[in-house]
């Protein structure tokens, strides 16, 4: 019996793999993708004075119509701090080939899954460090801020450790897929836990299908420590949810205790300062995988999915530790 299982399970592996295989290969397949880079931050910060005018006509999106003076942008332009930085920066990318042909074959992704994607233009910058905006899809443009990605020791960051170790290249494209999903998921408006989780799950299994190659720490944020928390912890988690009775609470601290970024999550119990932040997301996550991987529904169905509906449907069980 034993040895039937164990050729059951690698048949399934290796039909598992084909079918990924298959995905993967019509994407490879398919026609290529180009996109422009315009690099905005060399073009800023490598232009004097007497530039502002064109670099204001050439990029009016960056220099918002709210009257701020000439002034307070020359100076930035010469201010040795932001100089420092933009060094920094171009010391890191000095091109931007490698990125631009990961990018290309992420949207090579995005066109498999969604064809009418638009492919947009990409512009680097050096923004304000807003950790909210890292990386921003819209519309015919992508905007990435390259001060959030030169690496979480750098000297620049004196944000919390939490948030510098998703400071690096790596997460450039699952920041470029959370941006790309607010298009795609559609907000709840039942406002419990249970929708918040789905909805994160549902960000994260995108990501699953747009960036195979990527490990499920890299996915989410996580550091490997981090990722071994949460699959050890799968079912205390699940179960102090449901002991609490929190799945469909509308408790509004409930986002940041569960969902929201933070230096870890709230039990309230002695096991917070292990547990990495935002465990409802990985929790929310599994739930959307086991819905995946029982029900014949595609992709961008699910996505639009009630959660309570997919919550009842996927049939989760959380693992325990030895399984």
């Amino acid at each position: 019996m034993r040895k039937y299982v164990a050729v059951l399970l690698v048949v399934l592996a290796f039909a598992s793999c084909d079918k990924k295989s298959k995905v993967e290969k019509a994407i490879e397949e398919a026609p290529p993708v180009s996109l422009k880079v315009d690099r905005f931050d060399k073009a800023f910060f490598e232009s004097t004075p007497q530039d502002l005018p064109k670099l204001k006509a050439e990029y009016p999106f960056f220099f918002p119509q709210d009257g701020t003076p000439d002034a307070v942008w020359i100076e930035k332009m010469q201010n040795k701090d932001w100089r420092d930085l933009y060094n920094a920066v171009e010391k890191k990318y000095p091109d931007f080939n490698k990125q631009t042909d990961e990018i290309e074959n992420l949207f090579k992704h995005f066109k498999y899954f969604y064809p009418q994607t638009v492919m947009p233009k990409i512009y680097t910058v050096i923004g304000n460090m807003d950790y909210n905006t890292k990386a921003i899809y819209a519309n015919d443009k992508l905007i990435i801020a390259l001060e959030l990605y030169i690496g979480k020791d750098s000297k620049f960051y004196t944000f919390p450790a939490y948030l510098k170790q998703n400071f690096e290249e790596r997460q450039m494209m699952p920041d470029i897929v959370t941006s790309f999903s607010l298009t795609k998921i559609p907000p709840g408006n039942e406002h419990t836990l249970l929708e918040q989780m789905i909805y994160y799950g549902k960000q994260l299994y995108l990501k699953d299908q747009m960036l195979p190659d990527y490990t499920n720490a890299e996915k989410i944020g996580y550091t490997p420590e981090q990722i071994k928390w949460c699959e050890e912890n799968e079912s205390y988690i699940w179960r102090y949810f449901i002991e609490k009775e929190l799945l469909y609470s509308t408790d509004s601290k409930l986002p940041s205790r569960f969902t929201n970024l933070a230096p870890f999550s709230k039990f309230y119990l002695e096991i917070d300062n292990e547990s990495p932040g935002r465990v409802g997301q990985w929790i929310g996550w599994q739930i959307v995988r086991s819905f995946m991987e029982n029900n014949d529904v595609s992709m961008q169905d699910m996505l639009k999915m009630n959660a309570k509906e997919l919550f009842e449907k996927s049939k989760y069980k959380p693992k325990k530790a030895d399984e």
